[in-house]
């Protein structure tokens, strides 16, 4: 190996799901990399077989020090939309026939088209829709009522899909098939659900979200799961989900969509995630194309904090000199931010 091999630094902090993989995941350095005038090969090789033996021992436990993990560089993974929704596993729960399925349709179709939700920027992608509880028919009507006749090939539908196990087989395809997908929506999380004897305790909630969040994670998406809540009112209002803590409890976040009457055309759709604040929007139903409007919202809209280097790189980088050429060492000197080179890299 290339003793001048650029060395892993430490990266930015990307804002997207927990349980990122870095981009290098190599645990054990390679010997020539590691082989120093201190450190001579009979010495490294003496440390790759310890390594080796630890790893086979049942009663290993993997850990990473701090310094090891800032070297690895993780991959950002930019929002579906602004300070709204996240690559990750989300639950999107509300009472039957509230409006949750037409919510979920106008999220897809932004989204496919790259259009701003509201007050959020929306970044565009494919979107599988999984409407398990719908039929084409009944698809084509809604989506014309919605939106018109403007379609687009970005949004694609299924109102088949295999129960969890193999459907997380079929969600993998289909990223390879269409590696810029942003947002797969389940609607509902009862129509993939394996049946069990124990199907509504903790455990199998939590594992049910889990499996999912596992695959939103490794393959960068937002996974949105349509929910009921059940009737009982609660303290907290995401305590009104259905099923267990395990649901919520796995995901990143949750949205709940209620109403006062089911009759009402308003709606409060309160937010709460790990990659944002919570926050509570007031909507209308537009009776005429049946999508929701925001009127107000408790909290404001949320902004990603500036971020000094890139801010410094902004004000370097301008028209007259669009490009910049040289080692992190200079170009920390050319910015005059008080960071190491390795770190700036």
């Amino acid at each position: 190996m290339d003793s001048k091999e650029t060395k892993r630094t430490v990266p930015v902090p990307s804002v997207g799901a927990d349980g990122e993989q870095p981009i290098s995941q190599t645990p054990i350095a390679s010997i020539a990399e590691e082989t120093t005038e201190n450190n001579p090969p009979e010495k490294n090789y003496a440390e790759l077989l310890r390594k080796m033996q630890r790893m086979n021992d049942p009663a290993y436990l993997p850990t990473i020090s701090m310094n090891e993990l800032y070297e690895n560089v993780y991959q950002s993974r930019p929002p579906v939309i602004d300070g709204l929704l996240y690559p990750g596993t989300y639950l999107f729960a509300g009472a039957p026939k509230v409006g949750k399925s037409f919510l979920m349709a106008q999220l897809a179709y932004h989204v496919s088209m790259g259009l701003p939700l509201w007050d959020y920027p929306v970044h565009k992608g494919t979107v599988l829709y999984l409407a398990l509880e719908d039929d084409h028919r009944r698809l084509q009507g809604r989506l014309y009522r919605m939106f018109g006749t403007e379609g687009t090939d970005n949004l694609l539908f299924a109102v088949y899909a295999k129960q969890l196990g193999g459907l997380e087989e079929q969600l993998k395809r289909f990223v390879q098939e269409h590696p810029d997908t942003k947002l797969i929506i389940i609607d509902t999380l009862q129509k993939i659900r394996e049946a069990g004897g124990d199907k509504y305790s903790y455990a199998n909630d939590y594992e049910v979200v889990g499996k999912l969040k596992r695959l939103a994670d490794a393959c960068g998406v937002c996974l949105l799961l349509v929910h009921h809540t059940r009737k009982q009112q609660a303290d907290d209002k995401f305590d009104m989900i259905s099923g267990t803590n395990g649901l919520s409890g796995a995901a990143d976040g949750a949205f709940l969509l209620q109403k006062e009457k089911r009759t009402d055309d308003t709606a409060i759709l309160d937010v709460v995630g790990r990659d944002q604040q919570d926050q509570r929007l007031y909507l209308t139903k537009d009776k005429e194309h049946l999508t929701w409007t925001l009127e107000r919202m408790e909290t404001e809209l949320w902004v990603e904090p500036p971020d000094p280097v890139l801010e410094a790189v902004a004000a370097f980088i301008t028209a007259e000199r669009p490009s910049w050429g040289g080692t992190a060492t200079e170009l920390v000197a050319v910015l005059q931010v008080d960071m190491k080179p390795n770190a700036l890299a």
